[in-house]
C-alpha cells in the first residue's frame, strides 16, 4: 500500500493536524466522545475526524465508530469537508456529513474558530447483531456541539433573552440577568450573532453497508431487493422477498431494468463510448497479462496492442465482447449479442440519472471488478482489498495509471465517465447514427433473459 500512499491514492487529501492548539482541541473532543486521548503531536484526519495514526496508536480503527454504527465525528476546520471518509461502514455517511457542513457553514466556521465541534450520526440502532436489524435504520439525525457546549448554552441564552423581553418583571429579575451575563461571556452576543446549528435528518433507505460481508439494501424502490455480493448464506430471514448474490446475474439485471437504474454506455449522451470501452478492454488485458507474468511497466497504447496480440489466446470473453462492441460503434460492424449471462454484460452499463446513481455505480464496480478505474472511484474499500492481492507488476501499472489519468483531474474524469447531460429535443446534424429499432424497443442487448 506504500505505493498508493506515496501517489496520493490512499489516505490522500486528509487534513493535517499539527498545531498544539488544534491537537489540544482534538484531545478535548476525543475525551468528550470516547474518554480517550492521543499522545501524538501531529496526525491526519478524514472528514469525520478519524485519524489512521491514532487508530494505530489506540489499536482501534473504530474508535469513533463503535460497533460500526452511529458514527461520531470531530470537526476542527472546515477544510475537512473535502477529505475522504475512511473505514466506511455505510455508503451514506460521507454525503450526510458534507450536507451537514454545507447547511451550517457559517455557524461551523464561527464555532471552530474557538473550539472543536463534536457530534454523532444518530439512528435508532445501536448494534447490528443480525442483518434484519439493518432494516430498522430509517433516518439518520446529526447531533453536534462544541466540547464546551456552546450551542447548548446559546440556545439556553436565547430562551432567557426571550423571557427577559416578554415577561413584565424581566427587568427586575436579578437572577435571570446574572445568568444571562454569565452565559453571554461563554457564547457571545446570540441576538446579533446567533449560534445555532440546523437540526438535520436524512432518510436512509437505499444504501450499502460493510456489515455482513457487504450488503446493498434497496428498499425505496418499486421493486425492492437486497443484493449480497459475498453470498446469501447466513443472512437469515429478511423483510424483503428478493435477495440476490453475484451468481444471480439475470435477476440483478432485471432488478436494474425494472427500476430504471442503469443505461448502456453506448446509449449515454455526452460520452465517448468507444474510448471508455477501449479503456475497459485495456484493464481486462492488464489483468490477463499480469496473470501471465508480462512486464507492464511504462506500457504505451502500442504496447497494449502488442500485448493483446501476444496474449490473444489468454484473453477472456469480456475483452472480445467489448472489442466487438467498439467495432460496432466505430466501424458499423455486426451488433454483438451480450445478454445478462455474458461475463461482459455489466461492463457495458453505467448508472442512469437517478438519486441513487452513486450506489448503482458502486454495485456495478463489484459486478465488473476488472475495470480498476471504476472500482477505485466508486468502491475504494473493495479496491484496496483487491489491490493487496495483485502481483507487483499489476500494482505498479494500476497505481501509475490512476496517478496519470485520474489524479490530475478527478472531477473531469468522474464527469466523463458517470455524468449526465440533459436530453436534446432534436439530434444534432452530423451526430452519431440512431440506435437500431430493436435497441429502442428492448434495450441494446435484447430482452433480459428469463429463466
Amino acid at each position: 500500500m506504500k505505493r498508493l500512499i506515496q501517489k496520493g491514492l490512499m489516505f490522500g487529501n486528509l487534513f493535517h493536524v499539527e498545531s498544539p492548539t488544534l491537537v489540544e482541541r482534538y484531545n478535548r473532543a476525543l475525551e468528550h466522545l470516547t474518554g480517550k486521548r492521543t499522545a501524538l503531536t501531529d496526525f491526519h484526519v478524514d472528514i469525520s475526524g478519524y485519524s489512521p495514526e491514532i487508530g494505530d496508536e489506540l489499536d482501534d480503527t473504530l474508535y469513533l465508530n463503535h460497533a460500526g454504527v452511529n458514527r461520531q465525528f470531530i470537526l476542527l476546520s472546515m477544510e475537512q469537508r473535502t477529505a475522504p471518509l475512511l473505514n466506511t461502514k455505510f455508503s451514506t455517511s460521507r454525503d450526510i456529513l458534507k450536507q451537514f457542513f454545507a447547511g451550517n457553514e457559517a455557524q461551523l466556521f464561527a464555532l471552530t474558530a474557538r473550539d472543536a465541534v463534536a457530534g454523532e450520526l444518530v439512528n435508532s440502532v445501536y448494534d447490528i447483531s443480525t442483518p434484519a436489524r439493518l432494516f430498522d435504520i430509517r433516518r439518520v439525525t446529526v447531533e453536534a456541539d462544541t466540547t464546551a457546549g456552546t450551542v447548548r448554552d446559546a440556545n439556553k441564552l436565547a430562551g432567557m433573552v426571550d423571557q427577559f423581553r416578554n415577561e413584565p418583571d424581566g427587568w427586575f429579575d436579578d437572577v435571570l440577568i446574572a445568568e444571562m451575563i454569565d452565559l453571554a461571556g461563554k457564547t457571545g452576543d446570540v441576538v446579533r450573532n446567533p449560534v445555532r446549528l440546523n437540526q438535520m435528518s436524512f432518510d436512509q433507505r437505499n444504501f450499502w453497508t460493510a456489515h455482513f460481508g457487504g450488503l446493498y439494501l434497496w428498499q425505496d424502490m418499486e421493486h425492492p431487493a437486497v443484493i449480497a455480493p459475498s453470498g446469501k448464506a447466513g443472512l437469515g430471514e429478511l423483510p424483503l422477498e428478493y435477495v440476490f448474490d453475484l451468481r444471480d446475474r439475470n435477476n440483478i439485471a432485471k432488478f436494474f431494468k425494472f427500476n430504471g437504474l442503469v443505461e448502456t454506455i453506448v446509449e449515454a449522451r455526452g460520452v465517448d463510448a468507444a474510448a471508455i470501452l477501449r479503456q475497459k478492454m485495456d484493464f481486462i488485458l492488464v489483468d490477463a497479462a499480469a496473470d501471465a507474468g508480462a512486464d507492464l511497466q511504462g506500457s504505451t497504447r502500442a504496447d497494449m496492442r502488442k500485448l493483446a496480440r501476444s496474449h490473444s489466446d489468454k484473453l477472456p470473453e469480456e475483452f472480445h465482447a467489448l472489442a466487438a462492441l467498439v467495432n460496432w460503434a466505430e466501424n458499423g460492424g455486426n451488433w454483438p449479442k451480450i445478454d445478462s449471462d455474458h461475463p461482459a454484460y455489466f461492463y457495458t452499463l453505467r448508472a442512469a440519472d437517478t438519486p441513487d446513481a452513486a450506489l448503482v455505480n458502486m454495485l456495478l464496480a463489484e459486478l465488473a471488478p476488472k475495470d480498476i478505474r471504476q472500482l477505485f472511484i466508486c468502491h475504494k474499500e473493495l479496491f484496496y482489498r483487491t489491490y493487496a492481492g495483485w502481483p507487483e507488476t499489476k500494482k505498479a501499472y494500476v497505481a501509475d495509471f490512476l496517478e496519470r489519468e485520474y489524479q490530475v483531474d478527478k472531477a473531469g474524469a468522474r464527469d466523463a465517465l458517470f455524468g449526465h447531460e440533459a436530453p436534446m429535443a432534436e439530434p444534432e446534424r452530423g451526430g452519431p447514427p440512431p440506435l437500431p429499432d430493436m435497441v429502442a424497443r428492448v434495450g441494446p442487448w435484447g430482452a433480459v433473459k428469463r429463466r
